[in-house]
């Protein structure tokens, strides 16, 4: 278990704790009004135990306060969002958590995605992914373990030529501009681009710049199986998985696609990045 979300069990069990404090009810008492265990009272506000929303409900009606409930439910989502800090999960270098995402793409069927400054890892070439890699390595101050990282995260893309996947996936023509690399290496990842065009598991989208947009989203996320969304930050992965969070990515996700060039289209607007980054 991640610490971040243990600290967030934590302060859950803290408010649970509060509100029973303010009813004037021991945990003994609790427990009766609840039918429960007064053990699992204990693991609730004591951060051993994960509440359900349901558990959070009874709760905040035991305790007088059922307008309480709404933000305990918020909170438990906010803990269920699984706050993963980079430089815990760098600790061991960047090749476990490239291996983690060859698991994760293996068992998704379809992904949606957006990138606003970078070519995403699925897509990237040898050349380009280890000059980001070891970039990174130095921003963390993490191991340098960037030739075997490299390694894992080529075996991340096998799952592009594997039957019944879909990968659509949209990128801001920015990050096309964006030079990583020498001229020649960043030539070499455009040229890949235009290779998954027309591939029947990857649906690559281009967001042309000067495109009137109508939303403009600060980051990059990614929705698996409409399951769960995962965004990256400098120092943090965000993960969520509640119905109302996946429903507004999904319509950042829609907004976004309808802007969108693909096809020969797309194909222009890479020739165009690749004519200006060539003679860098």
């Amino acid at each position: 278990m991640s610490t971040d979300f243990q600290h967030g069990r934590e302060a859950l069990g803290a408010r649970l704790r509060e509100l029973r404090v303010e009813a004037g009810l021991d945990g003994k008492a609790l427990a009766d009004r609840l039918g429960w265990q007064r053990s699992k009272v204990s693991r609730l506000q004591n951060g051993h135990q994960t509440a359900t929303e349901n558990d959070l409900a009874a709760w905040a009606e035991a305790v007088g306060a059922p307008g309480q409930a709404a933000e305990l439910k918020a909170r438990l989502r906010g803990l269920e969002s699984q706050q993963r800090h980079w430089r815990r999960q760098l600790a061991a270098g960047h090749t476990p958590v490239q291996d983690r995402y060859v698991v994760e793409y293996h068992r998704t069927a379809t992904v949606r995605g957006y990138e606003t400054s970078v070519v995403p890892g699925l897509f990237q070439t040898p050349d380009y992914a280890r000059r980001l890699l070891a970039q990174n390595a130095e921003l963390m101050r993490s191991p340098r373990d960037t030739d075997a990282a490299v390694q894992a995260r080529m075996r991340r893309q096998e799952v592009l030529y594997q039957p019944g996947k879909l990968f659509r996936v949209l990128i801001w023509e920015a990050a096309l501009h964006v030079v990583v690399g020498t001229g020649e290496e960043m030539a070499g990842q455009l040229d890949r681009l235009v290779g998954l065009i027309g591939m029947s598991t990857v649906e690559l989208g281009i967001v042309p710049l000067g495109a009137r947009m109508p939303i403009t989203p600060k980051h990059g996320f990614w929705i698996f199986d409409e399951e769960r969304v995962v965004v990256e930050t400098v120092n943090t992965e965000l993960q969520y998985d509640s119905a109302d969070d996946l429903a507004l990515y999904g319509r950042v996700w829609d907004h976004l696609a309808e802007t969108a060039a693909y096809g020969a289209k797309a194909h222009r607007l890479i020739a165009r990045a690749r004519s200006t980054v060539a003679a860098t």
